[in-house]
């Protein structure tokens, strides 16, 4: 157990939970974890399959009720103003959230419609986003022609149409070559060079060196919490993923015997 109170305080951090817990019946999910993210962070947070860290994400975005202690996101309660924190944050999910049959332009003018954007705002952001993508020629291609990583380029960027504090990406970069990969990273650092707070899970460990700070989550824990060199040097790894491999392995073994 890692946990360590938040070392930003509640006025100041994008993300940020106190003994942060969830239980379904007598299973604990999460339990009681305890961090910060500071506005304008590119945040990861790591953990093998069943660690938690959907669940938590889930109560950090207001979809999913905490059993007990406190989170905010964004200035907002995730327990007592889920509708505030909603309207304050992008997400991206594992699975393509855009709309194939329909246009990129159209999948813009929708989702601009969705998050309460005026027409003009729709058409100015529209046109800086698919200059930045280099999308002009794509505007009226369908999206489900589009290729695997400039479909999941376009879906970040539509998370960012209405400029919220927070944007939360669900492994964004799955099934994308490394080029791609590496493309879309440059994104979420302009996009926190813009001040926008992104929290991150990926199962590319090398990605994990690419962010500001990590946490590792272990059996609903914060096993780790730090800069990717601090981890590093905590554990006498080469790798984040060696630092992962030392904390996930003796759970899974564990579960498995």
């Amino acid at each position: 157990m890692a946990d360590r109170g938040p070392t930003i305080p509640r006025e100041e951090a994008a993300v940020w939970a106190q003994d942060l817990t969830r239980t379904f019946g007598s299973f604990i999910a999460v339990d009681h974890i305890t961090f910060a993210v500071a506005q304008g962070e590119v945040f990861g947070f790591l953990g093998a399959n069943g660690a938690g860290k959907t669940t938590a994400i889930k109560m950090l975005t207001g979809l999913l009720a905490p059993s007990g202690g406190t989170a905010h996101t964004a200035g907002y309660d995730v327990a007592e103003q889920p509708d505030e924190v909603k309207r304050r944050i992008g997400y991206m999910s594992q699975r393509f959230a855009l709309y194939d049959d329909l246009t990129v332009k159209e999948n813009v003018r929708f989702y601009g419609g969705v998050y309460g954007l005026t027409d003009r705002q729709i058409a100015e952001r529209m046109a800086a986003m698919l200059a930045r993508l280099g999308f002009e020629r794509m505007a009226r291609e369908r999206v489900g022609r589009l290729p695997l990583g400039w479909k999941q380029k376009l879906d970040f960027s539509v998370a960012l149409l209405h400029e919220p504090e927070v944007v939360f990406l669900d492994e964004p970069t799955g099934g994308v070559d490394p080029v791609t990969r590496r493309q879309f990273w440059e994104l979420i650092y302009a996009a926190a060079q813009g001040g926008t707070t992104v929290f991150v899970t990926t199962h590319y460990m090398d990605e994990a060196e690419y962010c500001d700070r990590v946490s590792i989550m272990v059996a609903g824990t914060i096993a780790a919490l730090g800069t990717p060199a601090e981890l590093k040097a905590q554990f006498a790894a080469a790798s984040i993923d060696e630092v992962f491999l030392r904390l996930a392995r003796p759970v899974e073994e564990a579960a498995s015997s």
